[in-house]
């Protein structure tokens, strides 16, 4: 598996100079460490995970947020997510796998995975900014709750800095 950390560095715990600098500049965290560390050991586990590559880990609104590399989303889901779940169990959060370097849309439907999305569209704000928003389709059933809604913005916040207004359409 490809990380930005040697995988010599990952099974020993000693850190090379390099991967000591990466840590010190904060572009990688202890969190994408244990996580890193965790999915080489079970690597010899998931054969489609050699090839994948772990960008970022972060922890939003109580998910575990992997972003991968663009076409490695399926390889973390394979076998019928047996390896999310098996993350969950280990770090205690929901997990949460969003590919790199994908689309808007392609992202939204990553972040958004069990709900239909019917539109996306970008409002312009009076100060400049702008805002996305998503039309998901409103069954009664399948709806998010107000918290989950919450943690999923704050996830687009920190993933993509994009601000999020989510609407059900009936």
């Amino acid at each position: 598996m490809q990380t930005q950390l040697c995988e010599f560095c990952l099974k020993s715990g000693m850190l090379c100079s390099k991967c000591q600098e990466k840590i010190r500049s904060g572009a990688v965290d202890d969190l994408y460490m244990k996580v890193a560390q965790f999915l080489l050991d079970i690597e010899n586990q998931y054969p489609s995970l050699q090839k994948a590559s772990l960008n970022k880990v972060l922890q939003v609104g109580g998910f575990l947020v992997l972003v991968v590399g663009r076409g490695d989303r399926r390889r973390f889901m394979d076998q019928g997510g047996k390896l999310t779940r098996e993350m969950r169990n280990a770090f205690k959060r929901r997990v949460l796998v969003i590919e790199d370097g994908v689309s808007d849309r392609g992202f939204l439907e990553d972040l958004f995975l069990d709900q239909r999305i019917i539109t996306i569209n970008i409002i312009w704000l009076p100060d400049g900014s702008t805002e996305t928003r998503v039309v998901l389709q409103g069954r009664r059933a399948r709806r998010l709750s107000k918290k989950r809604i919450r943690a999923l913005t704050n996830i687009a916040k920190s993933v993509r800095e994009m601000d999020l207004r989510v609407e059900y359409a009936y």
